[in-house]
């Protein structure tokens, strides 16, 4: 198997292990996504969101909105570029994926809590009007227990091994190996 059909399956098993909510495999280090604010505070804002809509708290999300704007916009281009450097033409359709199923796992939480699903995440929005900055907002998000619905990973694909020298030589002087590749 050539080295770039190597890389292109450990690609393809890091993506399923993202797409499908688990540990991503790899060979290589895989440390949280460049984009992980950006996840933190995508994740509070749909959680205030669902709480809204849930309680009757709309007028408390929107001076939310309103307050945190540029942080939240700011966010979400991080966002839209993480899914166009990841998912390439598929990036709206995935972003797009994300966001419903963020609001799906949040949602389903509040269902399962019941009438003190209500009672427990008002006071977030008394603890978010409060924050005097943007930074603070990050450092909230990241500080809480917002449910995602999976776990975005970066991971580096594993070194090229080094080939010895004998055997550099003795391929350069042979013709190109022929390789086929079964789907």
């Amino acid at each position: 198997m050539s080295m770039s059909i190597w890389r292109a399956g450990a690609a393809a098993l890091a993506l399923t292990g993202l797409v499908n909510g688990g540990q991503a495999l790899a060979a290589g280090p895989c440390s949280p996504s460049p984009a992980h604010e950006a996840f933190d505070v995508q994740g509070l804002k749909s959680e205030l969101m669902v709480t809204a809509l849930s309680c009757g708290a709309q007028d408390k999300y929107n001076s939310f909105v309103v307050k945190f704007r540029g942080k939240l916009t700011n966010e979400e281009h991080v966002l839209n570029g993480y899914f166009h450097t990841t998912y390439g033409r598929n990036a709206q359709r995935q972003h797009d994926d994300y966001i419903t199923q963020l609001a799906n796992v949040q949602s389903e939480r509040g269902l399962k809590s019941g009438t003190a699903f209500c009672q427990q995440r008002l006071s977030m929005f008394d603890e978010v009007l409060v924050l005097d900055s943007a930074a603070d907002l990050s450092n909230y998000a990241q500080a809480k227990d917002i449910l995602q619905p999976a776990s975005y990973l970066t991971c580096t694909a594993p070194d090229r091994p080094a080939r010895p020298a004998a055997a550099a030589s003795s391929s350069r002087s042979r013709a190109p190996a022929r390789h086929t590749v079964r789907s």
